[in-house]
Order: C-alpha cells, then sequence, then structure tokens
C-alpha cells in the first residue's frame, strides 16, 4: 500500500495515537534539546539575575519598527531609521559598558549592550518629542540611558525634554549618572505612587516599569490620570503579564495595542510593550 494512504487509514483508527507517538517525542525533544543548550550557555556566559538583556530577532525587530509605525503615525521607514540611530550610538554603548564595567555591582551585570524592545521606547520618544517623561522602575539604569539618548537628539532639533525616573532603590541608575545623558535625567528615590503624585509638570509619556504586580500596576495609572498632558502616551513593559493597560485605556477612552517581542538566542520568552493613546 502506498505510504501516504497507510497513514490515512491508520489515522482513522484508534491506533492513531500510537502511530503519532514517536514524531511528536522527536519534536518536543528537539525542542527541549535546543532551549537546554541555550539556557546551559547563559548560566556560564551571562551574570544578570533579572531584568535580562539580549537581542531581538530579525522578525521582531521587523514586528516593533511596524508596532512603532501604527501607534506613532510614522512611516515605518522613520521607525527604522530611528532604531538603528540607537542601535548605532557608539559613545552611549562605550558609557554603559564603561559604567557597567566601574560599578560595584558589576558582578550582576552583562558588559556587553543588548536593547531588546527598548529601542522601540527610543523611537516612541523620537516620534512623539515628549516634553516630559516619566519611567517608573529604573534599576540599572538601562533604559533611561535609552529614553535619555532620545531626548538629547530630539533637543539637537529644537525639541528638548527631559525624564523623570522614579525607583525606591537609592542605588539606581547609575548607569544613566554620566554626561550628556545625566543632564536630562532627574531621579527620584522613593514609592512611585508618592512620587507621581508630586509631579509638578505635566506628563507627556508615562512608561510603567516597577513592581509589576497587576494592583500596583493600576494604581501607578491611576495616580497619573490627572497628570497627564493632552494626547500623552501611556506605555507598560507588564503587558505580556496583565491586562491592566488594555482595561485602563477602555476606561478612559483611548486606543490600545500590544507588541511582544522575541529574544535571540536566550532562554526568556521576552517581554513586551503595551501603548495606550
Amino acid at each position: 500500500m502506498d505510504p501516504s494512504k497507510l497513514r490515512r487509514a491508520i489515522a482513522r483508527t484508534p491506533l492513531a495515537p500510537v502511530a503519532a507517538f514517536p514524531k511528536r517525542f522527536a519534536r518536543v525533544a528537539r525542542h527541549d534539546a535546543r532551549v537546554l543548550r541555550v539556557s546551559a550557555r547563559w548560566l556560564v556566559t551571562s551574570r544578570e539575575h533579572h531584568n535580562y538583556t539580549y537581542e531581538l530577532t530579525k522578525l521582531s525587530r521587523q514586528h516593533l519598527a511596524w508596532f512603532v509605525s501604527v501607534v506613532c503615525d510614522q512611516p515605518v521607514k522613520q521607525v527604522r531609521a530611528w532604531i538603528d540611530e540607537i542601535e548605532s550610538d557608539q559613545a552611549l554603548r562605550e558609557h554603559i559598558e564603561r559604567a557597567t564595567a566601574g560599578a560595584a555591582r558589576r558582578g550582576l551585570a552583562d558588559r556587553r549592550v543588548r536593547y531588546a524592545r527598548r529601542v522601540g521606547w527610543y523611537a516612541i520618544v523620537r516620534a512623539t518629542r515628549p516634553a516630559h517623561v516619566v519611567e517608573t522602575g529604573v534599576d540599572k539604569g538601562l533604559g533611561t540611558c535609552v529614553l535619555a539618548a532620545a531626548l538629547l537628539r530630539n533637543a539637537q532639533e529644537g525639541h528638548p525634554g527631559r525624564v523623570t525616573s522614579l525607583d525606591i532603590n537609592p542605588e539606581a541608575g547609575y548607569l544613566a549618572a554620566g554626561a550628556p545623558w545625566s543632564e536630562v535625567v532627574d531621579l527620584v528615590i522613593g514609592d512611585s505612587i508618592t512620587s507621581i503624585g508630586a509631579l509638578d509638570r505635566q506628563v507627556d509619556l508615562f512608561l510603567h516599569d516597577s513592581d509589576h504586580s497587576r494592583a500596583h500596576e493600576k494604581r501607578e495609572f491611576d495616580a497619573v490620570e490627572p497628570k497627564l498632558a493632552p494626547g500623552a502616551i501611556l506605555l507598560t513593559d507588564n503587558v505580556t503579564s496583565t491586562n491592566v493597560l488594555a482595561e485602563h485605556a477602555e476606561r478612559t477612552g483611548r486606543r490600545f495595542l500590544a507588541y511582544r517581542e522575541s529574544p535571540a538566542d536566550h532562554w526568556y520568552p521576552g517581554d513586551g510593550i503595551g501603548v495606550a493613546w
């Protein structure tokens, strides 16, 4: 009997699950073997214990460019140019490498600079030219550096801005301590909800990247809502875990989109960007 006919015949019998098992097992084994190889290599070569850094796959970068293009109503070619701009910023890259090498916490950080989804933050800031960005959750300050670099580029084009970076850890933000990036950064140490309440300027772009519990994320968006400038954009780094920003967008009459990144050669499944505008 023709092999294809035999397979179809077996597929219609109670033996179908047994016959399919070897093929299914082989596929799972190949997948798990790759994950184990990548994980073992990461354990040996990386020092990171959280806030993992990695490159994006080529396809994921392409999708990110289109995501920003739709949200910011900009040609995708221009968005790609902004992404290339941050990735080719050698001065920033060398600064981060030096700051990492000299930091007290260097034992828990990789010297190699990998921005992942943060290049999307950069492109959004370049596209929207905000006068005041607020981010919650700073950690080492990699994202702060990316935001500051975008603001400095905007200033060169006649659109100055500043970023207020909020974190509860007094050791946070050491990567963003060097000039010229530090010249557009206001680092505030303290509870994010209290710090948001104390803001004395309208917020053009708000990024949640602190405590990723659903309750705290909601509290931050509720707290910042009366501080927002007309047409402000809300971002969340928590979109792969909660639906908080989507629900906030629906309550406040905004649009919402989500992007999920795909890391290249990393065991971590990645995070994403949620946008309400």
